[in-house]
């Protein structure tokens, strides 16, 4: 069965709007749902409210594949999925019943799963955008074997609405698991999590998540009733209630609703000590930390291992993500220039000046 539901469509008067920002050089924000206004620097300039650019235009899941438009509602697209038994890979969050498409793939933002089924640049098939001229521009396709555009397409991924307006998406989705369940272990100390976790990496285990915490570890196996059974019965551990959605959505105790939260980005087998309180995932992967921090410092000591720290929740004027180097930079203008000639988009959303 094919879903097809369509609403009205408004990309012609965003083509009149940004043609002449861009004409009077008048800065645009995209804003869709708003939940993730807080991630990324603070941009300036007028509203281009893209949420009423809604509908699902295609879905069969036979073809494990679905196009939307980006103003659709994240929380209605996975139930529309639920119903059929599928769900995104990458566990996006949410943040609020207000988050869209394409906020999610602005952000580039993916939940505990993201280590074990890769991420939103893993499954996106296609995209429809409008650059910076008010053109219409179309990037790979919406079936998985036409890869026509493909890398195109993923560099819309994380680059916060810079580079253009988000119009369509196509995605892949996967089959629910059968069954899950989240084993606990104890593990005293960062690096003890980080070791354990990474062996297991090369056994054919089922894991979904992992998560280490105040001398805990927890790890979520997914698959096939035989499969998870199997993978506990050779793991042993406690059994416990499963939080992956209050992780997903930074509402786990650790983080407690403080107003500062960083992140850092680093390859899981390499040695990072910090001497602070610290939430692990993706098999050390990702880490995060709350309260006050160096991110100047702590951005020197990750550079040379080449990781990276965002200040993801932060009320100071720092910029928020880790700084390009030279060719890296040099690179992000010249596609900035071309998505983007009079850099109307988000403007300093992603980094200063750009």
């Amino acid at each position: 069965m094919s879903v097809k539901i369509i609403e009205q469509d408004l990309h012609s008067s965003f083509q009149t709007v940004i043609a002449d920002s861009a004409a009077n050089d008048r800065p645009l924000k995209i804003v869709g749902g708003g939940s993730k206004s807080f991630y990324g620097n603070v941009s300036q300039g007028e509203v281009l409210d893209v949420a009423g650019h809604s509908g699902v235009i295609d879905y069969d899941p036979a073809e494990l594949v679905i196009t939307l438009r980006g103003g659709c509602k994240l929380v209605d697209v996975e139930a529309l999925l639920a119903e059929h038994g599928q769900m995104f890979a990458f566990e996006p969050p949410k943040f609020s019943d207000r988050a869209t498409i394409g906020g999610m793939v602005a952000s580039g933002l993916a939940g505990p799963r993201r280590a074990f089924a890769g991420g939103i640049r893993d499954a996106i098939l296609g995209v429809k955008i409008l650059d910076g001229r008010g053109e219409v521009l179309n990037f790979g396709g919406r079936v998985i074997k036409n890869v026509a555009g493909f890398d195109v397409a993923r560099l819309m991924v994380g680059t916060m609405g810079t580079m253009g307006v988000l119009l369509e998406v196509s995605l892949r989705v996967i089959p629910c698991h059968e069954t899950e369940t989240t084993l606990s272990f104890a593990h005293e100390t960062a690096e003890q999590h980080i070791e354990w976790i990474n062996q297991l990496g090369g056994q054919p285990l089922p894991i979904s998540a992992s998560v280490w915490h105040d001398g805990q570890t927890q790890i979520r196996l997914s698959g096939s009733e035989l499969g998870v059974q199997s993978a506990v019965k050779k793991l042993g551990g406690d059994r416990v209630e499963p939080a992956w959605s209050e992780l997903r959505e930074l509402k786990h105790g650790f983080f407690n609703e403080q107003s500062e939260i960083g992140r850092i980005s680093i390859a899981p087998a390499l040695e990072f000590s910090l001497n602070r309180t610290q939430l692990i995932e993706w098999g050390g992967a990702q880490r995060w930390i709350t309260g006050d921090f160096d991110a100047v410092r702590l951005r020197e000591r990750l550079q040379d291992r080449q990781g990276g720290f965002c200040l993801f929740h932060s009320k100071t004027d720092q910029p928020s993500f880790q700084p390009l180097d030279e060719l890296s930079l040099t690179l992000h203008r010249n596609l900035k220039s071309k998505f983007d000639p009079a850099r109307i988009f988000n403007r300093d959303r992603l980094y200063p000046g750009l």
